[in-house]
Formats: C-alpha cells, sequence, structure tokens
C-alpha cells in the first residue's frame, strides 16, 4: 500500500485523499535519503568538533570563550 496524499482546498473546504503516484514516491524517497545524509553529516561534524576540543584539552564552553 503506498503511502496518502491529503490535499485541502481551503477555499471550497473540498478534501482529497489519494495515493501517491510514482513521481511523489520518488521524491519521498530521495527526501527521505537526503534527510539520513545530512543527519549523518552533523553527527560527523560533531564528532570532529569533539575530538578537536579533547585534543586541544578544553570544553565547549571554554571554546565559546575564546572564539566570542
Amino acid at each position: 500500500m503506498k503511502p496518502f496524499i491529503v490535499i485541502h482546498n481551503a477555499t471550497t473546504g473540498e478534501i482529497i485523499e489519494r495515493e501517491m503516484n510514482d513521481e511523489e514516491l520518488a521524491q519521498l524517497a530521495k527526501d527521505k535519503e537526503d534527510g539520513l545524509k545530512r543527519k549523518a553529516d552533523e553527527e560527523a561534524k560533531a564528532a570532529k568538533k569533539a575530538a578537536l576540543l579533547d585534543r586541544l584539552g578544553i570544553t565547549p564552553d571554554e571554546a565559546k570563550l575564546l572564539l566570542s
């Protein structure tokens, strides 16, 4: 079963529910993949920052003080 799309026409109050078409399913899959990649990139960046702070022997608060 495919996910559904809900279209609500605010002018007429008409509500249409239908299954996603192939193009919408492909976009949904791409959006999910992009979200997962973005999350992985953010986690990798946070890990690099933590490793750098650890190597420098300072806390995140101390780093903020140095950069302000």
